[in-house]
């Protein structure tokens, strides 16, 4: 594994993390999730990202997480451990359990901790802009967490390019760096090339892209349409029918044949094209076994793309 620096940080990254958004909940098989983590750290995924909302329910992937660190983890290995996670989605009801009001973010990041039994995070982030919440006032929360020991660094997910510049310069003139964006990227999901990447290459802001896979529509998966068992196919899922058209199953069929000659998978390649801009500090993965993170964690052993192969791609996603 190699790690890759953060920004204009000290701090070193994975190219591949670990996020428990799935799979770690209290619906889920804790030994599974145990086996999981366990694997990842010994494969040298020392990073692990969560949010205060993850389960379901609401916050048990933390709960859960605590459970694995106190099995696992113990004395030292705290040290060689980064957790982050982040507060800004609906946590609770009520006036103070969303978005990014002081209040908001530094209760639910008191409860991250109680949850976990940790006595910090090493990275807390605003999950999401508040619109109604002056970015100051965010901003000034995330500065607290750092200076009251309850957090390490600090970072933000969600928010644009214009909404990044003003969270990072009000967050220096505070005194607390922003270490990290956490960004939705894929192959399918290109936002973060109109502006984002640019402002945080300017500020020295690092990147860590999430939903790599489009939510696993960049696998073997959907080739041939939508499976009984697969996200799509569940009404709750984040991944809809509706994205799952026949256009884009054939983009999927063309790439899965780019990614054969490479001797990968589909998702292995998927992975490995986020990784080619060295603007992306980490590439966030969920797995639903050790088998899936093992394949996944497979794709570091072909990181280089021909131009062709790169031109090839870029017509396909066209």
């Amino acid at each position: 594994m190699k790690y890759n620096r953060c920004g204009k940080s000290g701090l070193l990254l994975p190219e591949i993390s670990l996020g428990l958004w799935h799979n770690f909940g209290s619906v889920d098989n804790f030994d599974n999730a145990e086996c999981i983590a366990v694997e990842a750290f010994d494969k040298g995924i020392i990073h692990f990202d969560l949010a205060n909302n993850y389960g379901p329910v609401p916050g048990s992937a933390e709960t859960n997480f605590g459970k694995i660190l106190w099995h696992n983890f113990q004395g030292n290995l705290r040290d060689e451990i980064i957790i982050s996670t982040k507060a800004g989605y609906t946590m609770w009801d009520g006036p103070y359990g969303d978005w990014g009001s002081r209040k908001y973010l530094l209760s639910s990041l008191d409860q991250s901790l109680k949850r976990m039994k940790v006595d910090y995070v090493d990275i807390f982030y605003s999950h999401r802009p508040d619109p109604e919440t002056p970015i100051e006032e965010t901003m000034m929360a995330l500065d607290y967490a750092v200076r009251s020991g309850k957090a390490l660094y600090v970072g933000i997910s969600n928010y644009s390019a214009e909404q990044t510049r003003v969270a990072v310069d009000v967050l220096k003139q505070l005194g607390t760096p922003c270490l990290i964006h956490q960004a939705k990227y894929s192959m399918l999901e290109r936002w973060v090339e109109n502006g984002l990447l640019d402002v945080l290459e300017e500020k020295g802001v690092g990147c860590i892209a999430f939903s790599p896979l489009a939510q696993g529509l960049l696998t073997d998966k959907y080739l041939n349409g939508i499976p009984e068992n697969s996200r799509a196919h569940n009404p709750n899922g984040h991944l809809k029918e509706d994205e799952v058209t026949e256009a884009r199953i054939q983009k999927l069929v063309q790439l899965n044949e780019i990614a054969q000659n490479r001797n990968q998978s589909l998702a292995q390649m998927a992975l490995a094209w986020l990784q080619k801009d060295k603007r992306i500090t980490s590439v966030l993965i969920g797995a639903s076994s050790v088998r899936q993170l093992n394949n996944n964690i497979d794709c570091l052993q072909s990181l280089e793309f021909s131009s062709d192969e790169l031109n090839a791609i870029e017509k396909i996603l066209v």
